[in-house]
C-alpha cells in the first residue's frame, strides 16, 4: 500500500498495531472473522497467547516473510484444549508461497508440541482471483492435503456499512483497511474517512485501552500528508472536547514512551527527541532550525518536561515554556 502522498508502513513490521489489537480483543477477532470457530470455543475458560512457543518455531522456519501472527491456546466447548495459529498478511500482496508457509508452520507446531493446530488466515490484498486455502501433494500413492479457513478483507465491505451500530472493533479495523485502499490516490478523501473512523472510537463506550489500540491501527494504516495530519489532530482535540475524554493525550504519551523504549538501543535522548519532533510537526507544522537544535541537544529530563507540556499546549511556545 504505497503512494507518494501518504507513505505506508514498512513491509516487515512484525509488531504492527494489528497484533496489539488482536491480543487485546481476540474473542472479538474470532467472532468477526471466523464465527463458526468462535462458536466452538468456551470463552468463559479464557485463552492464552503462546508467543514464546511460536517464536521457537518461526525462528526455525525459513519460508517467506512473516508479518503479523499469533498462537493462542483455547478450550473447546467439548472440554478439549487446542491451539490456534493466526496469520495476517497485512501488506496485502499476492504471495505464491503463502499456502506452503501455512502448511509449514502447521506441521512444525504439531511436530514440536504434539498438539493439533487450527491454522486461520486473514488476507488484505485486492486480488479477487487469489484466495489460497489449501496445500498438498501426492507422491507414489501417498497423498497429503491441508486445508485452512481464509478470510479476505475485501469481501467484507458490506459489513462495514453499519459502523455506528456494530460494536465489534474489527468492523472498524476492516473499514480502516478498505478505506485506505479506496483513497490510495485521494488524500482529502482519506482525511475525511479517517476523521469519521476516529470519531466513532469515542461513540461506542469502549474502555481506554481498546481506544488506544484501535487508534494505533487507524493511524498506522491511514497515513496522511503533514498538512492533513495536522488538521486531523485539531479535529481530534475538538472531538475530545465534546466527549470529555482526553485519549489523544494518552496516544501522544504512548508514542513518547514507545520512542523512549526504542531509543534504548540507539540512545534514549535520540529516541525521545525523535518522537517529540514528530508529534510537534504533526501539531504545529514544520519546525525551524533553532527548534530542531533544541530538541537534539536537550537532556532527557528536559525532553520529558517538554513532552508533558506538549500534551496540553495550544502553541509551540507553550511547549517550551519553563515550568
Amino acid at each position: 500500500m504505497t503512494e507518494p502522498s501518504a507513505p505506508q508502513p514498512a513491509a516487515d513490521d512484525y509488531d504492527s498495531p494489528w497484533k496489539d489489537v488482536l491480543e487485546h480483543a481476540f474473542p472479538e477477532f474470532m467472532a468477526y472473522y471466523f464465527p463458526e470457530a468462535h462458536a466452538q470455543i468456551d470463552w468463559a475458560l479464557g485463552h492464552e497467547f503462546k508467543n514464546t512457543e511460536l517464536r521457537q518455531v518461526v525462528r526455525d522456519a525459513e519460508l517467506g516473510r512473516r508479518l503479523a501472527d499469533a498462537l493462542v491456546q483455547v478450550t473447546l466447548t467439548s472440554g478439549e484444549q487446542r491451539w490456534i495459529y493466526i496469520h495476517i498478511e497485512v501488506q496485502g500482496q499476492r504471495d505464491a508461497d503463502f499456502a506452503q508457509r501455512m502448511f509449514t508452520y502447521n506441521y512444525r507446531l504439531f511436530d514440536r508440541y504434539a498438539c493439533p493446530i487450527a491454522s486461520l488466515a486473514v488476507l488484505a490484498d485486492d486480488d479477487d482471483g487469489w484466495k489460497p486455502d489449501h496445500y498438498g501433494f501426492e507422491v507414489l500413492g501417498c497423498k497429503h492435503h491441508f486445508q485452512f479457513p481464509v478470510v479476505k478483507l475485501s469481501e467484507l465491505a458490506d459489513q462495514t456499512e453499519a459502523l455506528d451500530t456494530h460494536r465489534n472493533p474489527f468492523t472498524l479495523v476492516t473499514a480502516a483497511h478498505l478505506r485506505t485502499r479506496q483513497t490510495r490516490h485521494d488524500p482529502e478523501a482519506r482525511y475525511q474517512a479517517k476523521r469519521t473512523l476516529v470519531r466513532l472510537l469515542y461513540q461506542h463506550g469502549w474502555e481506554r485501552q481498546r481506544i488506544l489500540d484501535l487508534f494505533a491501527v487507524l493511524d498506522w494504516m491511514m497515513r496522511l500528508p503533514d498538512r492533513l495530519e495536522q488538521k486531523l489532530w485539531q479535529d481530534i482535540a475538538a472531538i475530545e472536547g465534546e466527549s470529555k475524554m482526553r485519549y489523544v493525550t494518552s496516544v501522544e504519551r504512548l508514542a513518547i514512551q514507545r520512542g523512549i523504549q526504542q531509543g534504548e538501543q540507539r540512545g534514549a535522548q535520540k529516541g525521545e527527541a525523535a518522537v517529540i519532533q514528530r508529534l510537534l510537526t504533526k501539531r504545529f507544522g514544520s519546525l525551524n532550525a533553532e527548534t530542531l537544535t533544541r530538541l537534539q541537544t536537550a537532556p532527557c529530563e528536559q525532553l520529558e518536561s517538554w513532552a508533558e507540556n506538549l500534551l496540553d499546549a495550544a502553541t509551540l511556545d507553550e511547549v517550551f515554556k519553563d515550568n
